[in-house]
């Protein structure tokens, strides 16, 4: 099922996620759908607080033929080092994009969608992916990121 996708400045994208407390088969329901969500919207990630769902859920899949599904419940970065700026856009924030400063490799340790503890190192893209869908978790946006004149400036364009 496509779930509606809430748009930015909505004040529900900065409610904070809690942990998922058991994979069951509500949740695996929900990453279907997002997975289906993120799809349909052609996007490469998707976090639970973007479709007004406020659970630590996050999935991605930054592959060109959809081929590479990733879930991550209740992720943390446990390592991270470097630096890379990509150019990063959101499926609640349409047709926007800017370049973010984002650490350039990170280790990350979630549960998978069966509920089974499991680590994962990401470089380029795919970490940029992981912290850009970590911080809606955390009630954060891309756009946060900008200078004041340009968060205004995004704000009276999409009013």
């Amino acid at each position: 099922m496509i779930l509606p996708i809430l748009s930015y400045p909505d004040k529900r994208l900065r409610i904070v996620a809690e942990n998922v407390k058991n994979v069951d088969d509500t949740i695996k329901k929900l990453v279907s759908d997002m997975f289906e969500t993120m799809y349909d919207s052609n996007g490469i990630g998707l976090a639970a607080t973007q479709v007004n769902h406020h659970i630590r859920v996050i999935v991605i899949d930054i592959s060109q033929d959809k081929s590479q599904p990733l879930c991550l419940i209740n992720p943390e970065i446990i390592e991270k080092s470097g630096e890379i700026s990509l150019e990063e856009g959101c499926l609640s924030v349409p047709d926007y994009k800017h370049f973010i400063n984002r650490n350039d490799h990170i280790k990350i340790q979630a549960l998978n969608e069966k509920g089974k503890t499991f680590k994962i190192e990401a470089n380029d893209l795919l970490s940029v992916c992981i912290q850009h869908e970590m911080d809606h978790l955390n009630g954060i946006l891309f756009v946060d990121y900008l200078s004041r004149i340009k968060q205004q400036r995004l704000l009276k364009k999409i009013s």
